[in-house]
């Protein structure tokens, strides 16, 4: 069939160089003009094929013409509803008044309801006691010439105004069609045979393609689109943070270290034995190797004596010291265990211990402190980002895995004005304005802040982050001077990204609720 109709287009044309109106063709197997829409949808499947070949040329033409709707059919067929009630009214003054209750029944509920203010409107009929008669011997149905003139004609000499009145009563729809003018093409020819897309071996072999007509390739064309990875939203974050920090001058902290003894996710940073984060609804503990190796001797005296006893200018905390609490391995609760390591590793100088290439901590030679110009400090920045996890139950903003970021600058003689204008600057650069701070209580941080910053979305101050300075029952048994101190802030990775994108439910950020479309088209984030 749709060779067929090629054939017909291209020998249409070969006899008379144009095609005005594709209306007049006569497909193969009808014995009537093309006049319909169906018939011309057809005609255009074949003029694109011989288009693409540049055989053909075309201009599409629009119509528009009218068709009855059901109800539209009846009238032109019965009368319209008025005439019809019309014509069921006695003369007056010749017969008995027609009620509404047996108008009803003599042309229906419809007819009646629609016909009887229109006859009225009309001045056909009368009202005459509790009935109806006619006003009128003769009457001329209009609405019904009307409709009939459409269905002939496909519309009215009358002009839009009339047809407009017949769309808005319902009894007519408007349709738009096309139909097309046919030139000839700069390849035209009446033979319909396909050109060649592929010079195969056969073809240089035989030497069929020195006849061979080939077709033209669009090397402008989009190819298929290619299906290679993309970066989940989150990487997308916090590369943008990491950037950031290492803008700033800071050094990112190896945090490969997802399981952590008790000792150096807690009791190291001065977190109490018996503070509810150790609990086992807040914190995952492996019951596979269940316990650590012990950490530096002389280093795990020094905490336990200042949690138990005191020490430092602080009393501690007066509990018992458990090594069974110590030595449980569990899965890091914060980054801050990494940054406990990091700090304790800076401070080695200090202590006159050295750093070998691997990170080990350990003496000189000969087991003696080693000599060191100064006490040994020098200034540092951290940061990290990576995963932390707590028993929490899921929810819309919780997951009991997510991503902390964290920072820690240690310095000599640093105050909590410095902190807090820190904090300006990063989450300056993070797009993040107009922050509030808040007292807050950390067990290793003094003074401690809780940082807000304003949601334009939700038009309320959020909490972003916390943030403090380390406690010198944290830091000098690590072995630092007196006078250094070390500011520290964390937020998470997930609350930032779920603003970024607009996202309000966590569980469809990360999880088997994740949009893999969605990771794929989600835009960069640009801080």
């Amino acid at each position: 069939m749709a060779e067929a109709l090629q054939q017909l287009i291209l020998d249409t044309l070969d006899q008379f160089s144009v095609i005005d109106d594709t209306r007049t063709l006569v497909i193969p197997g009808q014995t009537v003009p093309a006049t319909s829409q169906d018939a011309q949808i057809a005609i255009l499947g074949a003029l694109n094929s011989l288009q693409s070949r540049e055989m053909i040329s075309y201009e599409t033409r629009e119509t528009s013409s009218h068709a009855l709707t059901p109800e539209g059919a009846q009238i032109a067929l019965e009368g319209s509803h008025e005439a019809r009630v019309w014509a069921a009214l006695p003369l007056k003054g010749e017969g008995e008044p027609v009620g509404v209750q047996e108008l009803r029944r003599k042309i229906g509920d419809e007819a009646a309801k629609v016909g009887q203010g229109r006859a009225f409107k009309n001045g056909w009929i009368t009202k005459e006691g509790s009935g109806f008669v006619k006003a009128t011997p003769a009457i001329q149905d209009n609405t019904q010439i009307e409709l009939r003139e459409v269905d002939s004609t496909g519309t009215l000499k009358a002009g839009e105004k009339a047809l407009a009145e017949l769309r808005k009563r319902k009894l007519i729809v408007q349709r738009k069609g096309q139909w097309f003018t046919v030139h000839k093409g700069l390849n035209f020819s009446t033979s319909i045979a396909k050109p060649e897309t592929d010079l195969t071996v056969d073809m240089l072999t035989s030497g069929s393609w020195k006849n061979a007509t080939f077709k033209k390739y669009n090397f402008e064309a989009d190819g298929i689109p290619t299906s290679g990875g993309a970066f989940h939203p989150l990487l997308k974050v916090r590369e943008e943070i990491r950037n950031i920090f290492l803008e700033m001058g800071f050094e990112e902290m190896p945090t490969n270290s997802f399981v952590e003894s008790g000792f150096w996710c807690f009791d190291a940073l001065f977190v109490p034995q018996l503070h509810p984060a150790r609990e086992l609804q807040d914190t995952f503990y492996l019951s596979d190797p269940s316990t650590s190796l012990r950490p530096p001797e002389d280093y795990y005296k020094r905490v336990a004596t200042v949690h138990e006893k005191g020490g430092y200018g602080s009393i501690g905390y007066r509990s018992p010291w458990s090594e069974e609490e110590s030595h449980k391995l569990l899965l890091r609760t914060h980054t801050t265990a990494s940054s406990g390591v990091m700090l304790y590793k800076l401070a080695a100088r200090c202590r006159g211990e050295t750093i070998d290439e691997h990170g080990n901590v350990g003496y000189s030679e000969g087991d003696t402190p080693q000599a060191v110009e100064g006490d040994g400090f020098r200034p540092a920045k951290f940061f990290s980002i990576d995963r932390v996890f707590r028993n929490e139950t899921m929810d819309a903003t919780h997951l009991a895995e997510f991503h902390q970021v964290e920072g820690v600058v240690a310095d000599r003689n640093l105050t909590l004005a410095d902190l807090i204008g820190f904090m300006r600057v990063f989450f300056k650069k993070m797009g993040v304005t107009g922050l509030r701070f808040k007292p807050a209580y950390n067990p290793y941080t003094e003074p401690s802040l809780e940082i807000f910053a304003f949601h334009p979305m939700l038009q309320k101050w959020v909490e972003i982050g916390n943030s403090g300075m380390f406690r010198a029952e944290m830091l000098e048994p690590m072995g630092f001077p007196k006078d250094v101190r070390v500011h520290g802030w964390g937020i998470s990775l997930e609350r930032p990204t779920m603003i970024r994108y607009g996202i309000n439910n966590i569980r469809t950020l990360v999880g088997h609720k994740t949009s893999i479309e969605g990771v794929e088209t989600s835009p960069a984030v640009m801080f």
